[in-house]
């Protein structure tokens, strides 16, 4: 019943998300792209692709327990995201983790997973929405950072509420036990506020922090590829529309 209840947990946000993104892109994203059904499908795909596959390498923190891993899979999807739209982003990021799982399973009860796809979501979701309104460099700029707080807020607030408890419910871990893996790596950490203050802030601040700074690098060189022949693709989707 516990298990079930997390799926449909799951399930539920990840509609909400889609939903979400979807007003935003119809409402506040100005530059929507006018791209095939096909094109859009195919590079959603490659970028996920992308991200599950570096989903799998994970780098352990010296701050955090053991289970808290970070991976730079967000970085292929929030340049989807900035390519493609909100939508797309949030697309990539549940095939990234189901990718992931095909590859490698779970071994945190998928809560780790589940937590992965909705905290890289408040990170892509903000950043693509405030780079659309206006597509610039300092857009793109604004964008990661309003991310990066936002994903470090959510992140910190959603594990301290629903992530550590149900991770401890579903692991059959008691919480003194995920507590106590804390406090080996640091002594601060006694409860779970502690925990969310001294591993998770951090966690997601370097993660934001880092994802942005390649993604800022590699973002604009890799775009004039990304957008070739786009011009052409609205063309023939006008074409189309009108006919």
């Amino acid at each position: 019943m516990e298990s079930l209840k997390f799926i449909l947990v799951c399930l539920a946000i990840f509609a909400g998300l889609v939903l979400l993104a979807a007003a935003l892109e119809r409402w506040l994203v100005r530059d929507r792209k006018r791209l095939s059904d096909t094109h859009y499908i195919v590079y959603t795909a490659i970028f996920a692709c992308m991200a599950g596959v570096l989903m799998l390498v994970e780098i352990p923190l010296f701050f955090a327990p053991g289970f808290y891993k970070m991976d730079l899979s967000e970085l292929p999807i929030l340049i989807c995201t900035f390519y493609l739209g909100p939508v797309a982003g949030v697309i990539a990021e549940l095939l990234k983790v189901m990718i992931k799982l095909l590859l490698k399973g779970s071994s945190t009860a998928f809560v780790g997973d589940f937590a992965n796809f909705a905290v890289g979501c408040s990170f892509v979701l903000p950043a693509s929405v405030i780079y659309h309104a206006k597509p610039s460099r300092r857009s793109a700029l604004y964008g990661m950072l309003a991310g990066t707080l936002v994903m470090t807020v959510f992140g910190s607030a959603f594990n301290a509420v629903y992530l550590l408890p149900k991770f401890a419910a579903l692991f059959g871990m008691p919480m003194e036990v995920i507590i106590g893996m804390g406090t080996k790596v640091n002594a601060a950490i006694t409860s779970v506020s502690t925990l969310v203050l001294f591993a998770v802030v951090p966690f997601n601040l370097l993660k934001g922090v880092v994802v942005s700074l390649l993604t800022f690098l590699l973002y604009k060189r890799i775009s004039p590829i990304l957008h070739r022949g786009d011009e052409r693709r609205k063309a023939r989707h006008t074409e189309k529309s009108a006919a």
